[in-house]
């Protein structure tokens, strides 16, 4: 069997459960000819309406298109984003039954207003703070259940929405060890004593360096004394650094260091691109 047949035949069989801050990112493309006769601003007459999905969902959504059977858990309002989210979840072919639905929050909408091709007003709907005890449980629980049917690996999005609290990814952490499941987390902020113990962290740059406390260089010697560093301290299996157009650089256990280059892209939206990366590696 050829190595991309082999690879492409594994990813398919893995079981993923991706927990985090999910969103839904709505783009609304129009034109601007002229200023409001109200006030002194732009109008933009719209003609196009884009939705995708986003944060943890974005996550599910790289796996999913690399083949991986995909479980998400997360929290949302009961609104009108809810079905939104979930119309394009079924798209995906994603599993949503881990997604809480909550009456004390909105669903997390970012909402994009552009127009000829120029990001003119972005509008967050949100409400901020850590899982309510029995949102945290029905998380639990629905995890646990995947668990004994059989689960890969763990995907942790956190974008400090409140899903990700320092309880909560101790939790989810030391589920995955006692049952042998890798987890992998995208971080949030310079505090990662939560984050402690975890198979995979995948940092860009900006973060590593606040979670470091230290600005370095975008150098492969800086940036591998950081990780090196922050890989201890915390007891994390793997650092991964995304480091923009130098690539990414990984710091794992026995001394494992690969820095590996990538190829510059003009992109219009980078929104999702650390999400991505770290999607690719937890299938690799």
């Amino acid at each position: 069997m050829k190595c991309t047949a082999f690879v492409a035949e594994k990813i398919q069989n893995l079981r993923i459960a991706v927990i985090g801050d999910v969103m839904v990112d709505r783009y609304f493309y129009g034109e601007v000819k002229r200023i409001s006769p109200e006030a002194p601003v732009p109008v933009n007459r719209v003609r196009r309406i884009n939705s995708v999905l986003g944060g943890a969902a974005n996550v599910a959504s790289n796996l999913a298109n690399l083949g991986c059977h995909v479980y998400v858990g997360g929290v949302t309002g009961d609104d009108d984003n809810r079905k939104i989210l979930e119309d394009l979840l079924e798209k995906e072919k994603i599993d949503f039954s881990g997604l809480i639905k909550s009456r004390q929050r909105s669903t997390i909408t970012k909402m994009r207003i552009l127009g000829a091709r120029q990001q003119m007003l972005r509008l967050d709907f949100e409400e901020v703070g850590d899982l309510y005890p029995e949102e945290a449980d029905a998380i639990k629980q629905w995890l646990l259940g995947l668990i004994e049917k059989g689960l890969d690996g763990i995907a942790v999005s956190d974008y400090a929405k409140g899903v990700c609290s320092d309880a909560f990814c101790q939790w989810l952490i030391r589920m995955a060890e006692a049952h042998e499941i890798p987890i992998l987390i995208d971080p949030k902020g310079p505090r990662w004593e939560k984050y402690e113990g975890c198979t995979f962290i995948t940092p860009n740059l900006k973060e590593m360096c606040e979670a470091a406390g230290q600005t370095v260089p975008n150098e492969d010697g800086p940036v591998l004394q950081i990780a090196q560093m922050a890989r201890e301290r915390y007891r994390i299996k793997n650092v991964v650094v995304t480091r923009s157009e130098k690539g990414m650089t990984l710091v794992g256990g026995r001394r494992t260091v690969i820095h590996c280059p990538a190829s510059a892209l003009e992109v219009f939206d980078v929104s999702g691109a650390g999400d991505t990366a770290a999607a690719a590696l937890r299938c690799h």
